[in-house]
Order: structure tokens, then sequence, then C-alpha cells
């Protein structure tokens, strides 16, 4: 197995991050999850990835086994709530959680990558990043997570590896049901141009694409897979 081969995708027991793992082993990839869960898919590495040292000691596990050229920074937590009850802590723990996490994580591998002359990274954004009512901890760190990932493509593209970052939309996920009452899914998917709430493999499909060798001229970008929810909103 060498080290193009390796695909690690962080908070991927579950949710958007467990299809991405389930189509990094169907592209024939090496794929290791690190979760705080037990990974039903790949190799499964246990850790709290709130926490910087539980993270890189995960990172050193994962490491051990040689360097990974492909990451899919998805972990996160949406901490819905209006302004007046956004805590400071809530907008600690989501900048922690969603954009700190994978500022550690793609240092970890960045000298793998470079060794390797490429490299595959995909940030899971938000099509909130964009604004989004009751979001504030959330939509300022998925925002975040775009100016890296353009900051990144600069940087990076020279060395062979490519940053690129995904938008979902509305995800018929856990995460999704525990942030919205029934009535406002309801009201989403009305919104929805395709009237329908997307899947995980709506959005694993799109980071495969990203992820695989032959997408090296495509750097920098934002795919909102988004259903056409985010067409009238997104600059062109």
């Amino acid at each position: 197995m060498t080290a193009a081969e390796r695909l690690l995708v962080t908070g991927g027991a579950s949710g958007i991050g467990r299809a991405i793992a389930e189509e990094g082993l169907a592209r024939g990839w090496d794929v290791v999850v690190v979760d705080r869960e037990s990974s039903p898919v790949g190799t499964g590495v246990l850790a709290d990835l709130a926490d910087t040292d539980s993270t890189a000691a995960a990172l050193d596990e994962v490491l051990a086994g040689g360097p990974v050229t492909r990451l899919v920074n998805n972990v996160g937590a949406v901490f819905p709530g209006p302004l007046q009850e956004q805590s400071l802590s809530d907008v600690d723990a989501a900048h922690g959680l969603n954009l700190r996490c994978a500022v550690q994580c793609t240092q970890a591998l960045l000298p793998g990558m470079t060794e390797a002359g490429f490299g595959r990274i995909v940030n899971m954004a938000s099509r909130a990043a964009l604004g989004k009512s009751l979001r504030t901890a959330y939509a300022a760190s998925k925002a975040g997570l775009l100016g890296l990932t353009r900051g990144w493509a600069l940087e990076l593209g020279p060395l062979g590896i490519t940053v690129n970052a995904i938008g979902p939309g509305p995800v018929a996920t856990e995460l999704f049901t525990k942030a919205n009452d029934p009535e406002r899914v309801q009201q989403i998917v009305d919104a929805v141009p395709v009237r329908r709430m997307g899947t995980p493999e709506d959005i694993s499909y799109s980071a495969g694409h990203f992820l695989d060798k032959r997408a090296g001229f495509v750097n920098g970008q934002v795919l909102y897979v988004c259903g056409g929810l985010t067409t009238g909103d997104a600059p062109i």
C-alpha cells in the first residue's frame, strides 16, 4: 500500500464522514477514521478531537502506519441557538472542533504529503458559511474553513497538494436532525429546488472527486452540494 493510497477521515464513524470512508474503500484506498466512536468502516482510531492532546496522540498512532496523503477534515458540531443565547464556551468549542482540528490534522500530515509530492485535502465546510440564522458559532467556524482552503491552496499547490472544500446543504444525518425541529426541516425541504434532503452519499461522491489523483487541476474551490438551494446566494 503506497502513501498515496491512505485516506484519513476525521469524524468518520457516522453520517457524512462514514459515507466518505466507504467511498474511499470503494476506490481501493486504505481508510483510517479518527472519531470518539468506533468506526464500522476502515481502521478506527479513537480520540476526542475537541482535545488537542487526544488529537495529537491519535495522529501519532495513524502516522505510525506510514504517511497519509489524503485527508478529509470532516469532524464538526453545530451548537445551534440565537445570538443572545450563544455562550462563549460554545464559540470556543466550535472553533476548536470545526477549525483548530483541521489545522492540527493538516499540519501533522503535511510532511508526508510534501515528501510524496502529492496530496489531496478536503475541508468539510457548510452552506451556513454564507449566512444562516441560529448558527453564530457554527457558521463562523465553517466560514473559517473556507479561508483556510483558499490560503492553503495557494501555499501548497506548488508542492503537488490540492485543497478544496465542500459546503453541504441540508443533509439527512443525525447531526442535522438534532439541530432542526420537524417543522423547520419541512420548510427547508420546500426551499430546495430538487425538493428533497441530501444524503451522505451525495456528499461523499463529491469528496471522492476532489480526492482523486486525476483532480490535480482543481484547487482552492468550494463546491456547494445543496440541491440548488445556494443558487442566488453564492457569487458566481
